[in-house]
């Protein structure tokens, strides 16, 4: 798909202070343009090394999560609700993932599904709130109220930074003394108790209340939940933490990926610390889905998905579907409920690092070690296009749920999706996505047939490829191509994470750098909203 190239400019304007001056110095350039303005470096959050203890088996990569704590409700009391086996929890486990003892292969049918778009303002540098940063060492009064934050993590300590303040040290420091937190999810729907979810390299899953860290003073997890802990009689999940997600649209229920090829189905209100035994795996090549034997045990279920890690889970946004990427290059896609394969695709080479949902769970992006960006069709269940841009792998991918094209209906063949990608070249590529430009049925060239790569037909005009099966990835020069609309190098390190919210891009790199790319027509807004305060 051609595209119109827009060249990033060097200037300081509009960054804030340091920022500007450390980006310059690095050779980085601090706004970038695009067909709707010019993206400007607000701010960036980074945490102190004097702070980080220990790097338990070797350097982590920082992730990064947006959390958007909702105003307390008149009433909720500040502890969070503690596991209970009489939660209303237990019609939802069973209706999803059954009773039933043992397990079962995991079956192939046919079916026809991240990030939720969170209503609300997430203004960056507004005025949602002030907060001191304390060095994650005292309280901060009065959490009560809602706001934006930052999470992310870095050798054994995991940082909470307030996405509206520029002040650029975190406000909280969670240190843990057992492991490393690798990979983190907040549950911006969640009713009650617990809405942060932390997978560790040792295998261990902790849960906690936001809220609560915030408000609490110290280092330690405070009045969280810690599943699989290797002190206890029964399994044992040695295998590092990849992912984690919670289930939408499901209370409490939440799902963490492994190094192993295995992934687990969690329920918060239930006792972490029960034992948990699961039949051994047959055939590490096979799929497979097993249930605990007791309704107290927790996790409630294992899918043993591949033979090698798992990188990472993203769900659809109504929850009804799961996609899973993983070292052996293929992406899964399941009917959750149903505990069934829908379809699988291959990447053009080597592993695939990461995956994200559209907000109306039509298209799937994936990255990885080609360096491309490839978009899935749900309807389609197969490639519709890959981007080419990057200069090495392909680390974070999102789609832009608040930005729409000018002048369009944003339906049918009119709909363009804006989407982003980072990657260890440490530049943020964005990509336009227009629908005209790839339904029209590709048609193959005379003389010859469309092929896949392993030789067999394409069938590209034809309905859907068979469910249930991984297929091979198509010869690139059947599949719409895209340029990017924007190539912007954002970091001096490579990048592992992109997220957009209503006001900013939001970047972080390997080491735990973060920056805060303000929208065209926004930084000027909280430069004038700042200076009235």
């Amino acid at each position: 798909m051609a595209a119109t190239s827009y060249s990033s400019s060097s200037s300081a304007a509009g960054a804030g202070g340091g920022s500007a001056a450390a980006a310059t110095a690095a050779g980085l350039k601090t706004y970038f343009k695009t067909p709707e303005g010019r993206y400007k470096l607000q701010y960036e959050k980074a945490h102190s090394t004097a702070v980080l203890h220990y790097n338990h088996g070797g350097k982590t990569v920082s992730q990064l999560t947006v959390a958007y704590l909702k105003e307390r409700s008149t009433g909720q009391g500040s502890t969070p609700s503690t596991p209970s086996s009489s939660s209303g929890m237990r019609s939802a486990a069973a209706r999803l993932l059954g009773t039933g003892n043992g397990s079962r292969a995991l079956s192939f049918v046919g079916g026809n599904g991240v990030s939720r778009a969170v209503s609300g303002s997430s203004r960056v540098g507004g005025t949602f709130g002030t907060s001191t940063s304390l060095g994650g060492s005292q309280a901060v009064a009065n959490y009560d109220g809602k706001g934006a934050y930052i999470i992310y993590n870095s050798a054994d300590t995991l940082f909470i930074s307030d996405l509206n303040s520029q002040n650029k040290d975190p406000l909280k420091s969670i240190h843990f003394s057992n492991s490393n937190p690798l990979c983190h999810a907040f549950d911006s729907e969640a009713k009650e108790g617990h809405d942060l979810i932390i997978g560790m390299g040792s295998g261990d899953v902790y849960s906690m209340s936001l809220r609560q860290q915030l408000q609490e003073p110290g280092r330690k997890p405070v009045a969280a939940q810690h599943y699989n802990r290797g002190d206890k009689d029964g399994m044992s999940i040695s295998s590092r933490c990849t992912s984690v997600a919670w289930v939408p649209e499901c209370e409490g229920m939440f799902v963490v990926s492994h190094s192993d090829g295995n992934l687990y189905v969690y329920d918060k209100c239930r006792d972490g610390n029960t034992e948990c035994t699961f039949p051994a795996i047959r055939d590490p090549a096979q799929l497979m889905v097993s249930h605990a034997k007791s309704s107290k045990s927790n996790p409630i279920a294992r899918w043993h998905v591949c033979h090698g890690s798992i990188n990472a889970i993203s769900f659809s946004p109504d929850g009804a579907y799961l996609a899973t990427v993983g070292r052996d290059g293929y992406l899964r896609v399941f009917d959750f409920s149903k505990e069934q394969l829908i379809f699988g695709g291959k990447s053009y080479y080597g592993a695939l690092l990461c995956c994200t949902w559209s907000s109306d769970g039509k298209y799937l992006l994936t990255g990885g070690e080609d360096d491309l960006v490839q978009v899935w069709s749900m309807d389609d269940r197969k490639t519709v296009a890959w981007g080419e841009g990057h200069n090495s792998w392909v680390s974070g991918v999102a789609f832009d749920p608040y930005w729409s094209p000018p002048n369009a209906d944003g339906t049918g063949e009119n709909a363009v999706y804006r989407f982003g990608s980072v990657g260890q070249d440490t530049q943020l590529l964005l990509w336009d996505l227009a629908m005209d430009e790839i339904v029209v049925p590709l048609r193959h060239p005379s003389g010859g047939s469309p092929t896949f790569s392993s030789g067999s037909p394409a069938h590209w005009d034809s309905a859907c490829p068979p469910t249930g099966i991984l297929q091979p990835s198509p010869r690139m020069r059947h599949v719409p191509k895209l340029s990017p609309l924007v190539a912007h190098r954002v970091h001096a390190d490579p990048l592992s994470g992109v997220v957009f919210s209503t006001e900013s891009i939001v970047t972080i790199c390997r080491e735990g750098l973060i920056k805060i790319w303000a929208r065209p027509g926004h930084s000027e807004n909280n430069q004038q909203s700042n200076s009235s305060e």
